[in-house]
This record gives structure tokens, C-alpha cells and sequence, in this order.
């Protein structure tokens, strides 16, 4: 099958799945239903490759290219037909307001009638109900929220201000995503809660998307809607509109707001009827998510992609934006994220597009947050392991049944840090800990207090929980309020009512967690955080130290803690140095760090392929590529056959990954328990196949080239003198050099370089130059040895050939290097800036034109466009919505051709 006519039956069912009935136009039945799209529908001249009709009336129009071509430049087409309708024809409105592209795989829909609109990716196609909803308002969404006021309500805190107005012009700019990070604590749910008020009573949002991180903050977001005092009516919000807290996989149609988790969101896009409340229970915020593949998504037509206007996503776990992408990206809304602790997976999902930034440290210093002090607790056996002589008894222990038994050792055993609360529990270390907890508590930690602060201890796992609690309570004197576990395995009692307890009653004084409490729980009264276990990862440590951040008034302060009279900061108890060790998602690479780059490279294309090398050079190039520009990850890109530095990075990794290797065995050699040998062999291909790149010799030069260019040594040592002081006699030796060198690289490159061969090659009126080629020869000029820019070039030539040399580059174009190399060649008698060349052509070319004024002026920015792009193609347009459609209609059917006319005119 063709791929056009695989796209049109991949569109086809689409079109059938979202309830429209797709029609041939020979056997049009407008009477058959609400929506019906008729294929090849005869325009004014040429088809229409989808006509939408709602209601009889036609209302949108369907561009259909072949799977895999890209859509690019595709909107001036389907522009052409919403406008190119036959004069009978009956529609909602001229030109048709909805206009999809789609190649099946991909689709783009654009509504005409916003404010500066522009395409954007859908995943399938809207209901016709929705389209036909659409109709009847007034204005879009996106004209709705050009009207969003400034909201200076006296309920909000300045921060909370400066997050809804950096919101709410992101919004009016009409950016998909946007991302709020605030410091855990200063009310980040009210926040949103309260923007989302005005985002329903102004722009009319039809319904909203809440996702959590797992269901008791499911509830905690319901508990704010239900507490929210609408600041300009006075009534609830929960008065206002419906809250649905999704317990159930259905969503009730008369809801304005939705709150679930992402787990649950995702059996309800697959279909499944039920899904059980104990898989939302589990924070994936810590988990190993990351490493999953992502979840794959097809079209639901009971849950269509404008189920929403609006998503938020509340302190979701990283592998929100990997692994459950799809998921979010299913629906045509707006994305707004909240976080205090944003990480790279993070900022790169929301465009970068950093609406409010409110840290911890601006936090204290407002009063919104209180601060930390750490108070080390460190003992020998925590830091050191132990040794049990043999022929001593010692009880083992089933860590899932808590069973004991008796065992005589037969021989010493040893056991390291590491060890400790896994294969190995030494309840002493534990009860060391705990008597000096409470000996230094009212004398050094918190001095001159009677009762016990309200305390948070993060555990290993449930039945290094389970020890602590039985310790604590034994050391304290104390039954068993005093001290409890809250864990997903805390039976007896319901997690949501100790949480309650320890957050609004006066015991427990102490709880004992694995991460049940650690993300997103609200325990404002906690002023103590003891760490019995480590954390790696620098964002989950943010958000559990976040716990203690909270302020709280006196009185209700001092409800639950009556011996305390304000939260002034809180304390972090710190039993095994997490506020001392690495927070890293990732294990330490450089293995050799006395072998410089070079040889790393040249070891590599050697076969030198062990372990220690290739997580040298991974480490190497990982740095190597924060310090690139976007011209030299283009340029290392298509020398490496079109893999990013990134890409290789991870394939390097991925080759010394023990789980990749057995997968890779398994497809190689068809065996589910593939032998070792069979394993070592799989590394091999693995390993090959990641150092490719490192094969060609013109990457591993081209790497060598930039990292000496991006390199500079720092000398702190030495003192300088001055020698002499004055002007240079040598500068116009320096300059014949620089002359020299340019005139030998033109020579010596004219064949290699893509832009030479066209200045060189090519007759002067079918030259065909792209920025990207002019670019990829600027980039080469730059590198050493030769180090030359246009603007250096330009100095050199004003002082050896004044005469010849006009304007002096001040514009600093790229495209000047045109000029400078036509001058070289002995092309051009006088070295002329690449604009004032252009603007001479463009005026001569015009004398032989009859434009209108307005004409001329929409070609002038077009002329413009040239000169900094040394031409104009479909693509560009692409990215001038306005003067695309502008020039349409100013030149009609003859755009392109004029288009066409203009680069071969003005272009080098």
C-alpha cells in the first residue's frame, strides 16, 4: 500500500472513531449524521482531500499527506482550500474556521479564529459535538484568555500573586505548557486552585484535569477546593462547581474539576472498567519508573482528547514526563505544572517555559517558609559495620513473615554499612541512635522544651519501620500513641486518619514513614526530620526535607504542641550523612581521569573497549556536551550520521548496561536463558554498535576541534609586566595573514564545504545557498587553527584594500560571509555588506514590477527575511502564521511563484 493511501485509512478510522462518518463524494449523504467528512470534495479549483460538515454546513477542511512526510509548510495549502469554496457552498463561517493536517501518524489542527493562531499537534481528531460547541460561543478559549484580569484578591500571598500573573500571560501568549515552581510549603495547591477559579469564571474553562502523585494527596487536593472561599462571590468553590475525586474509572459529565493519579488516568484511556484503589496508594516518585518504557496510548473515543481545557500536574514523579508522556499528551489542553523540586526531565517537558520561580531561600527570607539547622548523629556501627565472633548465637529473621529462628555461626561474619537494615539488623545501632535522640533532645536540640516535638523518621522499609517504632517506644517510656508507623503496610488503622492524628492532635508526637509522608503531605506542625536511611537522588531529598518547611499560627501551633510558642525553624537529625553525600540520579563515569580526551578518542576507534574507558569517554562527552552551541551539536549531529552527542552518550552507557546485554543475547540468539557466553558475545555487538560514530575520523577530529576551541587553561600563578605600549607595526602583516589564510581555506575547501561548491560550482543564477550551509561554513572558519569571523575578515580588508571595501559589517550578518567569499573568488570587484548587495538587487528587481504599495511593503518584510536567511522557503512561512496568510491574500495562486522569483533574484 501507498503511503498516502495508508494515511488516508489511518485517517479514515480516526475520523470513525471521534463519531464522524466519512463519506466518498460521489455518494454524499449530508442527512446521514451530526458530522460527516466527505473525501475529494470539488473546490473552486482542485479537492478538498477531507470537507467537514457539522449540521449540514461545512466547517473545517482535512489536508491528508503520506505517512512519514513531515507537515511543514503543508498550512498555506490547507489555508488555500478554506478559503477556495465554491460559491454555493453553505458554511458555518468564511473561510471555514477548523483546519487539520494530518498524515495519520501525526495531525495538527489550527482554529482560524484565535487571536494569532497557530497550528498545534493533536492527538486524532475532535468530536463533531465539540466542533459544533465550538460554533455556537462567541469567542475560542484562546480569545477568552486575552481577557484575563490581574488578580489582586487579599487572600493570596505575594508569591501566589506573581504565579497567577506569570501564568495568565503565558496563557495569553498561547504557550501549551507552563511550569510554576514554588518552594514546598508556601501553598502551591491553594495556588492552583485559585487560578483555576478564575480560569472557569473568565475563560470559560468547560473542565479541568488535577493529577497527583497518589490518592491520600488526591485527597488533600479535594479537602482545598472544599475549603477555597471564592474571594469575589464568598460561597465555596465546591458551592460553585463539582469536585470529582475519580474513584471510580468514570468521569461524571457535570464535574468542572477531576482529580486522580496518572495510574488510573491510564486504565481509564485504555478501557479497562475497574481499577484497584491500592495501585494509586504508592508514590512513584522514588521509584525506578524512569527506567520503564513508555506507555503506550490509542485513541478513546468515551474519553475524547477535549475531555479538558486545562491539566495541572501537581508534584508528579519524574517519569510523568517519560515513562506516562503519552498520556498527558493525549489531550488538547493547556499544561500548567507545580513543583518545588524541578529537574531536568522537567524543565525540558514544559518548553523551559518557567512561569514563577520562588525558592526555599526567598521562602524563608518572606516568611513563608521557616529554615533548617542539621544536628549529625553519628555512631560506629552506622558508619562502620560490625564483626560477630563465631560460635556465638544469633537470631535470623524472615523479612517478610518477621519469623525467628536460632543460628550458631561457624565462622566470624562480617557485615559492611550497606548492609545494615537489609541482610543484616543490629538493633543496638538503632537504640544507640534513639537514647542519643532523646538524651540531646531538650538540652541541644531543642533546649528548654518539656514535650516532644512532632517528629518524622524516614525508614528503610516497612520492617526497618517496624523496629524503630517498637525501639522508640521502649526508650521513651512511652505506649503506643506515643509512636507510629505509617506505611502502605499499616494495618489496624487507616492511613488517612493516623496522617490526620499526627497533623491535629497531640499524639503521635512521633511517626515513623517509609514515603508514605515524604512528598506532598501537609504536617505543618512537624518540626523535627530524622534521616535513618540515605537518599541519592537531590529531588526527592528536596521534597522530603520539604515536609518541615511549613509555617503554622501560634494558636493552632500550640493546640498540638502546648510547650512551644512559634515555629521558628526545624531540625534535621542526620543518622547516616544524607546531608553530606552526593544527590545524584546517576553513577559516577570518569574512570580515567589522567587520560586526556585525545587519546580516549583515538583508544576507542582502536578497539580499546573496556569498561573503565568507554564510562570515561560516556563522562567526558556528557560534560563536552553541556558546553555546545546549537551550530555545533548540528554540525557534530551530521558528521555522527545524524545521532546527538546525547544519543551516543546513552548508547555507551546502555552497551555496559548487564540488563540491556541479556536482552540483547535473548533477541540474538532466540533463548530466554541465554549462558554467559552467549551474554559476553551479545556486550560485543552492543558495544560495536555504540562506538560506531567513534569509527569515522572526521567526528573524532571534528570533537577534538571544538573541545580545543571551547577549552581555555586559567593561569592564577603567574604576574605579568607590561613590555611596551603602543600601536602594533605588525598589524597590517597580521592582516595579509588573515587575508592569506581565508584566500588558502576558499582554495583548499571548495569541494568539501557545501556552501563553496555552490559559490564555486554552481552559475551565479541557480545557486541554491541555506542558512544551514552558511552556517556549517562559519562554524568551520571558526575552529583552529584559523579562528576567523566575518567581522575579522571585514577589519583585515578595510585596512589592506580601503578603497574597495564599503560599509563595514557593523550588522554582524552571518550571511556577510557570501560577500567576503565572492570577494575572494575576484567575483566582485568591491567588498560590499550581503544587505546593501541585496537591497540594490531588490530595488532593480522591482522597477520591472507593477505592485501596489501594499504589495511592496509585505515584500519588503519578506526582503528583510533574506538578508539575515539568505532565502525564503515554505518552511520559513511556516513560522509567520499572519504573513503567510497576508501574502495569500495579496498575491493568491501566484505567491509561491513569486516567492520562487524573489530567492533566484536576490539569493547568492
Amino acid at each position: 500500500m501507498k503511503p498516502e493511501a495508508q494515511a488516508r485509512q489511518i485517517i479514515d478510522q480516526l475520523l470513525s472513531d471521534a463519531g464522524w462518518q466519512v463519506q466518498d463524494n460521489k455518494q454524499i449523504n449530508l442527512g446521514a449524521g451530526l458530522g460527516i467528512a466527505v473525501r475529494e470534495y470539488p473546490l473552486k479549483s482542485g479537492f478538498a482531500d477531507y470537507l467537514l460538515f457539522i449540521n449540514r454546513k461545512a466547517a473545517g477542511v482535512i489536508e491528508a499527506k503520506p505517512v512519514g512526510q513531515t507537515l511543514s509548510g503543508v498550512e498555506i495549502q490547507s489555508d488555500k482550500y478554506s478559503f477556495n469554496l465554491p460559491k454555493t457552498l453553505v458554511c458555518h463561517q468564511k473561510p471555514l474556521p477548523f483546519i487539520y493536517e494530518s498524515t495519520g501518524t501525526e495531525t495538527y489542527f489550527r482554529d482560524s479564529r484565535d487571536p494569532d493562531y497557530r497550528s498545534r499537534r493533536v492527538f486524532a481528531f475532535h468530536k463533531p459535538e465539540t466542533l459544533q460547541e465550538w460554533l455556537s460561543e462567541p469567542d475560542t478559549l484562546r480569545g477568552r484568555l486575552q481577557h484575563l484580569p490581574v488578580i489582586e484578591t487579599e487572600d493570596l500571598r505575594d508569591c501566589q500573586k506573581e504565579a497567577i500573573s506569570g501564568l495568565f500571560n503565558s496563557l495569553k501568549q498561547n504557550r501549551p505548557r507552563a511550569l510554576i515552581q514554588m518552594a514546598t510549603g508556601v501553598g502551591k495547591t491553594y495556588t492552583a486552585v485559585s487560578f483555576i477559579y478564575w480560569l472557569i469564571k473568565f475563560a470559560g474553562a468547560k473542565r479541568v484535569l488535577f493529577l497527583v502523585d497518589r490518592k491520600n494527596l488526591g485527597e488533600q487536593t479535594q479537602k482545598e477546593f472544599q475549603q477555597y472561599v471564592t474571594p469575589d462571590d464568598g460561597r465555596k468553590f465546591t458551592e460553585l462547581y463539582n469536585v470529582q475525586l475519580l474513584s471510580s474509572n468514570t468521569i461524571a459529565p457535570v464535574n468542572k474539576v477531576c482529580i486522580t493519579t496518572i495510574q488510573r488516568l491510564y486504565s481509564m484511556l485504555r478501557g479497562e472498567a475497574e481499577f484497584e484503589t491500592e495501585n494509586e496508594e504508592g508514590s512513584l516518585f522514588d521509584g525506578n519508573e524512569e527506567n520503564l518504557q513508555p506507555k503506550d496510548v490509542v485513541y478513546n473515543p468515551k474519553i475524547p482528547l477535549e475531555t479538558f481545557d486545562f491539566i495541572i500536574t501537581d508534584e508528579c514523579h519524574r517519569s510523568i514526563y517519560n515513562v506516562w508522556r503519552q498520556v498527558l499528551e493525549y489531550f488538547d489542553a493547556f499544561i500548567i505544572g507545580l513543583t518545588a523540586t524541578p529537574s531536568k526531565q522537567t524543565f525540558g517537558f514544559f518548553d523551559q517555559n518557567l512561569v514563577m520561580e520562588y525558592p526555599h531561600e526567598r521562602a524563608v527570607a518572606d516568611g513563608v517558609n521557616v529554615g533548617y539547622e542539621v544536628y549529625r548523629i553519628r555512631t560506629q556501627i552506622t558508619e562502620q559495620g560490625s564483626t560477630i565472633d563465631s560460635g556465638f548465637y544469633i537470631d535470623t529473621r524472615n523479612r517478610q513473615t518477621r519469623k525467628l529462628r536460632w543460628l550458631q555461626l561457624d565462622e566470624d561474619l562480617s557485615y559492611t554499612r550497606k548492609e545494615l537494615d537489609k541482610s543484616v539488623v543490629a538493633f543496638d545501632q538503632i537504640r544507640t541512635v534513639i537514647r542519643t535522640f532523646k538524651e540531646r533532645l531538650f538540652t541541644e536540640i531543642f533546649p528548654g522544651r518539656t514535650d516532644v516535638p512532632k517528629t518524622l523518621i524516614f525508614a528503610k522499609d516497612d520492617s526497618h519501620a517496624e523496629d524503630i517504632v517498637r525501639i522508640m517506644r521502649e526508650e521513651f517510656g512511652k505506649g503506643n500513641q506515643f509512636c507510629k508507623k505509617i506505611t502502605y503496610r499499616t494495618t489496624g488503622e487507616k492511613t488517612e486518619d493516623l496522617i490526620a492524628s499526627f497533623r491535629n492532635s497531640y499524639n503521635p508526637r512521633i511517626a515513623v514513614t517509609v514515603d508514605m509522608i515524604s512528598t506532598g503531605t501537609d504536617i505543618k506542625p512537624l518540626e523535627c526530620l530524622i534521616f535513618m536511611r540515605d537518599v541519592k537522588s537531590r529531588i526527592y531529598f528536596e521534597q522530603m526535607k520539604g515536609r518541615g518547611t511549613r509555617t503554622i499560627n501560634s494558636t493552632d501551633f500550640q493546640a498540638v504542641t502546648p510547650d512551644a510558642e512559634v515555629k521558628e525553624q526545624f531540625v534535621i537529625v542526620d543518622v547516616v550523612g544524607v546531608c553530606e553525600s552526593d544527590k545524584t540520579d546517576s553513577r559516577p563515569l570518569e574512570r580515567k581521569r589522567s587520560v586526556p580526551f585525545d587519546v580516549l578518542l583515538q583508544s576507542v576507534a582502536t578497539d580499546v573497549r573496556d569498561e573503565d574507558t568507554l564510562m570515561s569517554l560516556a563522562g567526558r562527552l556528557a560534560k563536552f556536551e553541556k558546553k555546545l552551541n546549537a551550530d555545533e551539536h548540528t554540525e557534530l549531529k551530521s558528521v555522527a550520521g545524524g545521532k546527538s552527542i546525547q544519543q551516543i552518550t546513552r548508547d555507551l552507557l546502555d552497551a555496559l548496561d548487564p540488563d540491556r546485554q541479556i536482552e540483547q543475547a535473548v533477541k540474538l540468539f532466540q533463548n530466554p536463558n541465554p549462558t554467559e557466553a552467549q551474554q559476553q558475545q551479545a556486550a560485543e555487538v552492543l558495544v560495536n554498535q555504540a562506538c560506531q560514530p567513534f569509527d569515522n575520523p572526521q567526528f573524532r577530529n571534528l570533537l577534538k576541534e571544538i573541545k580545543s576551541k571551547n577549552e581555555q587553561i586559567i593561569d592564577t600563578l603567574s604576574q605579568d609586566v607590561v613590555l611596551a605600549a603602543g600601536f602594533d607595526t605588525t598589524a597590517r602583516d597580521k592582516a595579509m595573514g588573515m587575508v592569506q589564510s581565508f584566500r588558502e581555506f576558499v582554495e583548499a575547501n571548495k569541494d568539501e564545504i557545501t556552501a563553496l561548491q555552490i559559490l564555486y560550482n554552481q552559475p551565479y543564477g541557480q545557486r541554491r545557498l541555506t542558512y544551514e550551509q552558511i552556517k556549517q561554513l562559519a562554524n568551520a572558519l571558526e575552529r583552529p587553527p584559523r579562528s576567523l569571523t566575518p567581522e575579522k575578515l571585514w577589519q583585515a580588508y578595510s585596512q589592506l584594500e580601503a578603497d574597495k571595501v564599503r560599509g563595514a559589517g557593523v550588522q554582524k550578518l552571518l550571511t556577510d560571509i557570501i560577500s567576503l567569499v565572492r570577494f575572494a573568488m575576484g567575483e566582485t570587484e568591491t567588498l560590499e555588506p550581503f544587505s546593501v548587495m541585496l537591497e540594490e538587487k531588490f530595488q532593480q528587481w522591482l522597477m520591472g514590477k507593477k505592485f501596489s504599495s501594499e504589495q511592496v511593503r509585505w515584500l519588503e518584510k519578506i526582503k528583510e527575511h533574506i538578508i539575515t536567511s539568505v532565502r525564503i522557503d515554505v518552511e520559513d512561512l511556516q513560522e509567520m502564521p499572519q504573513e503567510a496568510f497576508q501574502g495569500y491574500q495579496l498575491f493568491g495562486n501566484d505567491l509561491m511563484d513569486i516567492l520562487d522569483e524573489l530567492n533566484e533574484v536576490l539569493a547568492a
